[in-house]
């Protein structure tokens, strides 16, 4: 029977390497994973990188950073390369490979290579900010339990619905801005272009302009006079508005405060208690433990504000409180989140309760994205007709006056 050298590690994290004899490379990879370990390799040397082609960084695609599908699509692939018998450093050269974008492939194969040197798949994917700290968490727990796999499938499942959501966000305000910003070309095209030649051949026959043209140009006028002093005041503001939103007390102000609006925050509310209850579901149910998961938990939130309240959750977990009460205070999370965070603590199913409230809560997500595209639109369309209306009647006004001038 054949040889084969292998290179694994076990359930405590050590690397494992030898050979063994087996009937196919099928054979010994089961034998291996008989074991109970996980199998990174059974050949000599894993398939390097392939040379580059020197021109190869004049295309335009090598520049492309890696997105968020091409990770998800990666780690399905993976998922299924491992269900079929593939060894990790096998899969991973694979999805490095055939990679969308060059970026994602040259990942890969920073990954693969780290875990040649000894390093573990999780902290190989920790080194590169493309892999969100849920993912990594993820990952860490599917290798020491051996279940890479069934993992795998769950990290990608977590960044399909992040991007179903933002998709879903995206597709709603595409028309409406589409919409203002066509309007603000067509009526600045016609205040600093049209009007004022019009103004100029009034002017020439003697002809006083309609009381609203002429109002319509002391506007511009106004405009072209103080757009100097507008841009600067307009620098300023965002300038001191990264200011604040950089420094650390403003930043947490900031995202309170965004909360507290009407209708965006609301959205706001909802998309953090989403990504929270299924994203702490998500590691729960992979055996993670809570303090980690919050742990994790917080640092997935992007506002500050909800990220503190999870801090202060884990804080009371620490200390032998409850998680449900801290996640219920200042109007951050969803109201039903809390109630339902104390039913499935009592019940010991939080990990189940969690995926219930993040799905409960994702439906009225889409529902609000919804209503939002529905509000914003009459206030765009109305907003967009009265501007576009006063200056096409103030146009058409000066062309009646010019033709009485005949």
């Amino acid at each position: 029977m054949p040889s084969f050298a292998f290179k694994a590690r076990d359930t405590s994290g050590r690397p494992q390497q030898g050979a063994l004899t087996a009937t196919s490379y099928a054979a010994a990879v089961t034998e291996i994973r008989g074991r109970g370990w996980l199998v990174l390799d059974v050949r000599n040397d894993a398939p390097a990188a392939p040379r580059e082609n020197p021109l190869a960084v004049l295309r335009p695609g090598r520049w492309l950073s890696a997105r968020n599908i091409d990770v998800e699509v990666s780690l399905r692939q993976m998922a299924v390369m491992l269900r079929s018998g593939l060894t990790l450093l096998n899969a991973l050269n694979t999805v490095a490979e055939y990679a969308s974008r060059e970026s994602m492939g040259r990942i890969w194969y920073d990954v693969a290579g780290r875990i040649q040197e000894g390093a573990s798949l999780a902290d190989a994917m920790s080194q590169h900010s493309r892999f969100s700290q849920m993912v990594v968490q993820l990952i860490r727990v599917g290798e020491q339990t051996g279940h890479l796999e069934p993992v795998l499938l769950r990290a990608a499942e977590r960044l399909e619905h992040s991007r179903r959501l933002r998709a879903s966000l995206i597709t709603a305000l595409f028309y409406p801005v589409i919409v203002l910003v066509l309007a603000i070309g067509v009526t600045g095209f016609m205040v600093f272009s049209v009007i004022p030649k019009l103004e100029k051949f009034l002017a020439t026959i003697g002809r006083k302009l309609p009381a609203m043209t002429q109002a319509l140009l002391d506007i511009t006028a106004w405009i072209q006079t103080y757009s100097p002093h507008m841009a600067v005041g307009a620098l300023l503001l965002v300038v001191a508005g990264i200011s604040l939103y950089l420094w650390p007390p403003g930043r947490m102000a900031i995202d309170r405060t965004i909360l507290r609006l009407p209708i965006v925050g609301k959205i706001f509310r909802l998309a953090g208690t989403v990504s929270f209850a299924g994203g702490l579901s998500a590691l729960l149910h992979s055996g993670i433990t809570l303090l980690e998961g919050l742990r994790t938990s917080e640092r997935l939130q992007s506002n500050h504000f909800l990220a503190r309240q999870v801090a202060t959750a884990r804080e009371a977990v620490i200390r032998g409180g409850s998680l449900a009460e801290p996640l219920g205070r200042d109007s951050a999370f969803m109201p039903l989140l809390s109630r339902m965070v104390a039913v499935g603590e009592s019940a010991g199913t939080l990990d189940e309760i969690l995926d219930e409230v993040a799905k409960f809560y994702e439906s009225q997500l889409q529902a609000a994205i919804r209503m939002l595209a529905l509000f914003i639109e009459p206030i765009i369309i109305i907003v967009v007709g009265g501007i576009v209306g006063f200056v096409y009647i103030s146009f058409f006004m000066a062309l009646f006056a010019a033709g009485g001038a005949r």
